[in-house]
């Protein structure tokens, strides 16, 4: 129960606060002043967590718009940079502090059975996104991409029992419609289109399927944390993205080679615009993008929620044509700026629906101290 309390604490943004003789002679100031300076701390991880989000699926989306203008051509190669940067992830774990021996252990084998299932998972997601794109024009697969963060809502609300207002409906609303509009505004970007036209009612299937099982990942992902690790340190989120991104690369590295892919990658890297040392820079610098997005997203999982994880993502689909004018000569249409514009109203609405929330938190802890006199603690 104990940990139950101090786990709700934390994910509102209130220090954990043990009563002692400086604390009842300091009596509701000390909390107050106790709460406040956890709240702070919350939100500069929180932001921290977001900006990694943003700027690493930026980056990373960037970086594979850079690997296709460049002359790359492998949907597999591409697929396996979103999760083939895990390796990485060594290092951060394993200077991270061990685990306290108050820390819940959980039994080794749920943990190989979450990582295998959920990992396996991220692995067939990547595939279904990686055909979907390939059997759908861009504007299309965007349009029917932006479901993801609806289907999120369903998976959040039945899985996670994720607490609806009216600022969380508005920002699910805002930003999948930001995300729609994004997609409509591209096709007046499409000069060309290849897409072979009997492939698009399977095009999208996999689109509508790739979305709603990854807005299953972020759910499994945050049920797994409160029900199964009991513990939301860096250690446990590390952990988490490196063991599900592992089996996920193995998935694609077994497509690779079982489509036998791999054969022409040595043409596709002489080949590629200004040499060898580009492609495997680019290549790179995706995978290391996609793994410090995702880490971010795992600690936003584990902090906040996978809804507020997967909003923030959104949120990064309209900042890329922002970068992609600048980089790579696309023109910014009136579309563009809306979606931008919604985008960001639709994301602070969440936000702002978390400071109620804190707010509403530091009030409780503030009136229950005043009655007894000495630190609350918010039950669980």
């Amino acid at each position: 129960m104990a940990h139950a309390q101090e786990s709700q604490l934390q994910i509102r943004g209130i220090p954990d606060q043990e009563s002692g003789d400086d604390d009842s002679r300091d009596g509701p100031k000390a909390a107050t002043r106790r709460s406040m300076r956890g709240s702070v701390r919350w939100w500069m991880t929180v932001v921290a967590d977001m900006l990694m989000v943003l700027c690493g699926q930026t980056v990373a989306t960037l970086l594979g718009r850079l690997y296709y203008n460049s002359g790359g051509n492998s949907k597999w190669m591409a697929t396996l940079t979103q999760s083939g940067g895990a390796p990485l992830l060594v290092i951060p774990l394993l200077l991270t502090p061990p685990p306290s021996a108050e820390e819940n252990q959980p039994a080794p084998s749920k943990m190989v059975a979450i990582y295998m299932g959920i990992g396996v998972m991220v692995g067939f997601d990547n595939l279904m996104y990686s055909y979907a794109l390939q059997y759908l024009p861009v504007s299309t697969f965007s349009l029917v991409a932006a479901t993801q963060l609806a289907f999120n809502a369903v998976t959040s609300r039945l899985i996670n029992a994720q607490r609806f207002t009216a600022l969380i409906a508005n920002s699910v609303v805002v930003l999948t419609f930001s995300a729609a509009l994004l997609g409509v505004g591209s096709s007046s970007d499409e000069t060309s289109s290849n897409v072979p036209r009997g492939k698009y009612p399977v095009g999208f299937v996999l689109t509508l399927a790739a979305s709603a099982v990854f807005a299953l990942i972020l759910s499994l992902f945050e049920v797994s944390f409160e029900k199964v690790i009991k513990a939301r340190t860096l250690r446990w989120v590390l952990k988490m993205q490196l063991y599900t991104s592992l089996v996920a690369s193995a998935v694609s590295v077994a497509g690779l080679f079982a489509s036998w892919d791999w054969r022409t990658i040595p043409g596709e890297m002489a080949s590629f615009k200004n040499g060898r040392a580009r492609y495997v820079l680019t290549l790179v610098g995706t995978a290391v993008s996609w793994q410090a997005a995702a880490v971010g997203a795992v600690r936003l999982i584990a902090r906040v929620s996978s809804l507020f994880a997967n909003v923030t993502g959104t949120l990064a689909l309209p900042l890329v044509p922002v970068f992609a004018v600048a980089l790579f000569g696309d023109r910014m249409t009136g579309i563009k700026a809306v979606a931008i514009l919604m985008a960001v109203w639709g994301f602070l609405s969440y936000v702002y629906q978390h400071y109620v929330d804190g707010r509403r938190g530091k009030a409780v802890c503030r009136a229950c101290a005043a009655r007894t006199g000495s630190d609350a603690v918010l039950p669980a």
